[in-house]
């Protein structure tokens, strides 16, 4: 059933999406969009080697022909949209600030779409499909009151707003018209989920969250395609809609559209250097900053108080060294790590360093409070006491990865280097890098599927 379109906010966003042309999209909008693209893909080849990965291969027996990235396998459209997803989050090393993990809900999508399209997509059509998903996810996320109205009730925004952010991106891919498109991302809500509670013990489904709504995306595209409806009155004030359900309070409809063609929401996404909750990475970047600047080493630390908002505190404030995907969410287990190992990436998090006893003596002298009177997306205020006595004291507003403090050019290219070569054979990483640095000239994104065979299924997995 085809509707006609009215001039709802939705509808002027379906709009906007079925007409997006890469040569609308301005030349610092494809180059930050190209490196999303880039850290994502690093993100999730070195993510094959996970646990979750592992298992979530297990139990899902996968068979088809869309590649399992960084293995030698492969399996359906939908299966694979779920288990690359799954990969790209595993080692919370994906983007944030969108929906809020845009890239790991995106780009699986995307690339499984690639195998319901009959021709070859060039990069060009890739990176406008991109930019559309990013828009419309951080869109969705920011109508529904912003990342701390959804998510203080318990909502994961990547699992919820992901959704339609896949949705969105798989539509332009596929060419859809506008009411088609509308379906796509109105259906998506239907496959909307993703809860929080998995902060409170050593859960693994944080990191499903992407996977789910990748795949979640994907299937309403490829029903919107096809003509199945979705429900146009989703984002109105109505009994079932998507804002009364997933937010108590006010709700802005209108940011939906809001400076369409001239705000381009990927310009909102940040990239993460460190190996944890995006929440714990401005502390991380405070405690670097006072080293450097008083000469002094980590060593040399007595005790380090963290004050910060109760939001905060809820989501990363616990101090855990155990299983990976709980310490992972730990503000204090990261600067503990800094002190003890010298870093905060991926390799302050192995099983053996998770036990060492260095960084949970590090995090016995670390004190967590509550400021209640901080706004809850404030970043946390950092206090170092030095073993003479000295103490310094830093806040970092915008965390390293932000347009405020941009990771240089060679650090991005590093970590992307660093994830890919965990996975990939020597003679494929540099292959891989030169080719999305030159996305808008490839004429068939297959190259890059190919490119991304590795073998992370027949080595062990990263404990």
């Amino acid at each position: 059933m085809n509707r006609p379109l009215a001039d709802t906010p939705v509808d002027r966003l379906a709009r906007f999406v079925s007409t997006l042309e890469y040569d609308a999209l301005p030349a610092s909008v494809v180059a930050k969009t190209k490196t999303h693209i880039a850290d994502t893909l690093g993100a999730a080849v070195a993510g094959a080697r996970s646990n979750e990965f592992a298992i979530s291969v297990k139990a899902l027996r996968p068979q088809g022909l869309v590649p399992l990235w960084g293995t030698g396998l492969s399996a359906s459209t939908r299966d694979a949209a779920l288990l690359n997803g799954c990969a790209a989050h595993a080692f919370e090393l994906d983007d944030s600030g969108g929906c809020d993990h845009s890239g790991a809900v995106v780009m699986p999508a995307l690339f499984s779409a690639l195998h319901e399209i009959g021709e070859p997509v060039d990069g060009k059509r890739m990176i406008t499909a991109v930019v559309a998903g990013y828009d419309v996810g951080r869109r969705i996320l920011e109508a529904t009151g912003g990342y701390d109205a959804h998510n203080s009730l318990g909502w994961h925004s990547t699992g919820t707003c992901g959704t339609m952010a896949a949705a969105a991106a798989c539509a332009r891919l596929f060419g859809l018209d506008a009411s088609a498109t509308r379906d796509a991302i109105t259906l998506a809500t239907s496959f909307s989920s993703g809860l929080w509670a998995f902060i409170h013990d050593g859960s693994q489904a944080k990191k499903l969250h992407a996977g789910r709504a990748a795949e979640g995306g994907l299937l309403a595209a490829l029903l919107a395609a096809k003509g199945f409806a979705g429900p146009s009155r989703v984002f109105e004030d109505v009994w079932g809609g998507f804002f009364k359900s997933y937010n108590k309070s006010a709700c802005q409809p209108e940011l939906l559209a809001e400076g369409l063609g001239e705000i381009w929401k990927v310009n909102r996404a940040v990239l993460k250097p460190y190996a944890s909750c995006r929440g714990a990475h401005s502390a991380v970047d405070a405690l670097e900053d006072l080293l450097a600047e008083t000469g002094r080493t980590a060593s040399e630390i007595e005790h380090i108080d963290l004050r910060m908002s109760a939001m905060l505190k809820d989501m990363c404030g616990a101090k855990v060294g155990a299983a990976m995907a709980p310490t992972q969410m730990s503000l204090p287990y990261a600067l503990a790590a800094r002190c003890a190992f010298g870093t905060a990436g991926l390799q302050a998090y192995t099983e053996d360093r998770r036990s060492s006893p260095d960084v949970h003596a590090m995090m016995d002298r670390i004190g967590v409070a509550v400021d209640e009177t901080m706004d809850a997306m404030a970043e946390p205020v950092v206090t170092l006491t030095f073993s003479d006595g000295m103490t310094f004291e830093r806040m970092v507003p915008r965390a390293t990865g932000s347009a405020e403090r941009p990771m240089p050019a060679v650090a991005v290219e590093a970590k992307f280097r660093e994830l890919v070569a965990m996975s990939l054979p020597a003679d494929k990483v540099d292959g891989l890098w030169q080719a999305l640095g030159n996305l808008e000239e490839i004429t068939d994104c297959a190259e890059i599927e190919a490119l991304m065979t590795g073998n992370a299924d027949s080595i062990p997995t990263f404990r």
